[in-house]
């Protein structure tokens, strides 16, 4: 399926141009496998430039393995706010913990042990195997597997993991020697050439090598199954404000954005709404003061937020043992979701 005509000129094409137009990086300027770990795990799902604060606060406040290890969750979580896919830091957390307790504290450098790390996959076990230790590994991303299928003009299936495991096994002979680079070319080329639309093919470095480009299918290329449509959950959320300044909080059970705070929400047609758990009769606004909405990978949440007609005194209610009452001064303390910060701010400002 995959013949390059020329492969040391391909590749050496490749790296002189990455090693002249890469862009500046916190996490290129390291060797230290922690924190290119840890760009890689941000860097999931995130663009570069949001990830960059993240990246230097966490480090600034977690600059060792051990520091890190020794975080609370809820620590971790504040740090990771806004940056969404909050199990990515859990399971980095739980990875972190894992590396300090039975591998001295160290990265492990062979492929397989690290691969068992909590929320290690196939392309993060090869992009911190190959950038931070130059061990033979192919990273396949988007930006590889859009670029490898375009260099071959290749209709392969990308959604498919045997497609995957064969651009692996494709790129390997090209990852013999100097992995951790000629990888990041190729994530490079992707996200700043072959891009998914308006490619930049006249000043691609490879384009001599591109049986897309010579056969007028870069625009077709990859091929990707259709996406299967989201599905929508109404959430209604009830703001319960006191008369000392303090909004209703709770903490949440569920698996999805477990142990972070929101104030109290519920899917529309749920039979347990806020006034039967709190064993109160609270009126709320007939109609929602503010609407938004959530996106995860596989569902989008529309909620509606609701205010209650009026403030309360909380020493009327009896609270469960996952809802607290919050300052509104006081939400630096807590860990909230995007949406939630959301209408933190539409309470701020109404």
């Amino acid at each position: 399926m995959c013949v390059m005509l020329n492969e040391p000129k391909f590749k050496k094409n490749l790296v002189v141009w990455f090693n002249k137009n890469q862009r500046k990086m916190p996490w290129r300027e390291t060797s230290n496998p922690y924190y290119i770990w840890l760009s890689e795990v941000m860097l999931q799902q995130t663009q570069v430039k949001t990830v960059i604060d993240y990246y230097h606060k966490f480090i600034d406040r977690f600059p060792t393995i051990a520091d890190l290890s020794n975080a609370q969750e809820d620590e971790v979580l504040k740090y990771w706010e806004g940056l969404g896919y909050y199990s990515r830091a859990r399971n980095f957390h739980t990875a972190i913990q894992d590396v300090h307790h039975n591998f001295d504290g160290e990265v492990p450098n062979h492929p397989e042990t690290f691969g068992k790390l909590k929320g290690v996959g196939p392309y993060t076990q090869a992009a911190v195997m190959s950038i931070a230790f130059d061990l033979p590994l192919a990273t396949v991303d988007g930006n590889v597997f859009r670029v490898w299928s375009r260099l071959n003009n290749d209709t392969r299936d990308i959604k498919l993991q045997s497609t995957r495991k064969a651009f692996e096994k494709e790129l390997q002979s090209y990852v013999e020697s100097d992995a951790g680079t000629f990888n990041q070319a190729m994530m490079e080329l992707g996200a700043l050439v072959c891009t998914p639309k308006n490619t930049l093919c006249m000043f691609c470095p490879v384009q001599e090598h591109c049986e897309a480009f010579l056969n007028g299918t870069v625009e077709t290329l990859p091929v990707k199954t259709t996406k299967v449509k989201k599905k929508h959950i109404k959430q209604h959320v009830y703001i319960i404000k006191t008369q000392d300044n303090e909004v209703l909080i709770e903490k949440r059970m569920q698996k999805l954005l477990n142990n972070m705070w929101e104030f109290p929400m519920y899917e529309a047609e749920a039979k347990h709404q806020i006034n039967s758990i709190l064993n109160t009769n609270i009126q709320f606004s007939e109609q929602p003061a503010y609407k938004l909405k959530h996106q995860f990978t596989h569902l989008t949440w529309d909620i509606e937020v609701y205010l209650a007609d009026q403030e309360i005194n909380n020493k009327e209610i009896s609270l469960p043992n996952n809802m607290k009452w919050m300052n509104l001064d006081e939400k630096e303390d807590y860990n909230f979701p995007v949406s939630m910060t959301k209408i933190y701010k539409f309470l701020l400002s109404h």
